[in-house]
């Protein structure tokens, strides 16, 4: 007869290699989780004990907030704005109504899907401001994809910043058929005169080349199998 499997002869309650490495790398990854839970914790309590300065009229511990959220800020109306100089007014007008409505902070649950709120308010008055450069035909259409992508962990990863890889993966025709309508802000009618299509035809492309990006974004976000 052939040797015994050590694995099967091993007596009841006496660990074998295999079982102790399993058993090994399985207390490693539950220390890494507990460890990433413990820094996520600390980063928390630390956010919060900023806040509760902020409130109280700190401003070393306000200015310590805008540092930790500045970035992240600015590339979320970067993506949602052609103009560089357009996304750095914004940015700063951010974090002046959050300074003077620094005694919201106590309602909301964190403070950055509370600034990027504050961020999306200003684009829509953006819009509303200069409604008639061709600029904003572009912060238009990146309002109504995040209307259609958002989730409640929209904070933790934008999804407009995969936008530009979206873009790339459309066809020829839904490309530029966006380009016209929200880069050159031409009206459907013209779009379809360049195009050589009916109005009804590149209403149809537009609302089509939304959804693939809107698809795409989700899967970039993992929301939907790939």
């Amino acid at each position: 007869m052939g040797a015994a499997n050590p694995s099967l002869s091993a007596p009841i309650g006496m660990s074998t290699p295999r079982a102790t490495a399993l058993a090994s790398g399985a207390a490693h990854v539950q220390r890494l989780e507990e460890a990433s839970r413990a820094k996520t914790d600390d980063a928390a309590t630390s956010e919060r004990a900023l806040v509760e300065r902020a409130q109280r009229g700190d401003k070393s511990a306000f200015a310590a907030l805008v540092d930790l959220h500045q970035r992240a800020v600015f590339g979320f109306l970067r993506a949602r704005l052609l103009e560089p100089a357009d996304a750095e007014d914004l940015c700063q007008e951010v974090f002046l109504r959050c300074y003077l409505g620094r005694e919201k902070f106590e309602r909301a649950p964190a403070v950055r899907p509370w600034l990027f709120g504050i961020a999306r308010n200003l684009l829509r008055e953006h819009v509303r401001r200069v409604v008639r450069r061709r600029e904003v035909a572009w912060t238009e259409m990146c309002l109504e994809l995040d209307s259609l992508v958002e989730t409640p962990d929209a904070h933790d990863e934008d999804a407009l910043t995969h936008l530009p890889i979206c873009l790339d993966s459309l066809g020829k025709s839904a490309r530029e058929a966006l380009d016209l309508r929200y880069s050159a802000r031409l009206k459907l009618a013209e779009i379809g005169e360049k195009l050589h299509r009916s109005e009804g035809a590149i209403k149809l492309l537009v609302h089509r080349a939304r959804q693939a990006l809107k698809n795409c974004l989700d899967r970039k976000l993992n929301r939907t199998a790939p």
